[in-house]
């Protein structure tokens, strides 16, 4: 069995290769040439072994292709997966809570509704233990407002 020594040129053509498409994947945020990545590592472990140029363009091809067909259907389900559920903060919007101090225009005070307390601020000024209806909510802090006069 003979040992051959494989060109030189043929090595260098895909370690460059695998060095463009690994660089091309890391200045990409998607997927795009991860596949071609593996095959010219393939081709380049191919290389090592034949000067047959023919048959380590196969083995680029095959293996991209394999790699493609192994991966793609996985990322695809993986971007199609919903984002989680945001929490239902939502469903406080019209609610009466209760003030615990004094709020003011422009400071960020303290309420309480269904128990847990909340940063609150407030375009009017409304006393401590007065009732108020929470117009918006920004993070933690609700925005009341007075709570208007039954009819």
């Amino acid at each position: 069995m003979e040992i051959l020594i494989p060109t030189l040129t043929s090595v260098i053509l895909w370690a460059v290769l695998l060095a463009l498409f690994v660089v091309i994947e890391a200045v990409t945020a998607n997927l795009v040439t991860i596949w071609f990545a593996v095959g010219a590592l393939a081709a380049l472990v191919v290389s090592l072994f034949t000067q047959d140029l023919l048959l380590q363009t196969l083995a680029f091809l095959l293996v991209s292709l394999a790699a493609l067909a192994v991966t793609k259907p996985l990322v695809a389900r993986a971007r199609s997966r919903k984002p989680a559920a945001p929490v239902e903060l939502d469903r406080n919007l019209g609610r009466t809570a209760q003030t615990l101090e004094s709020l003011v225009p422009g400071a960020v005070g303290r309420v309480r509704l269904d128990g847990v307390d909340w940063n609150a601020v407030c375009d009017q000024p409304l006393h401590a233990g007065s009732p108020c209806v929470v117009t918006a909510i920004n993070g933690t802090t609700l925005t009341v407002a007075p709570l208007p006069p039954k009819a």
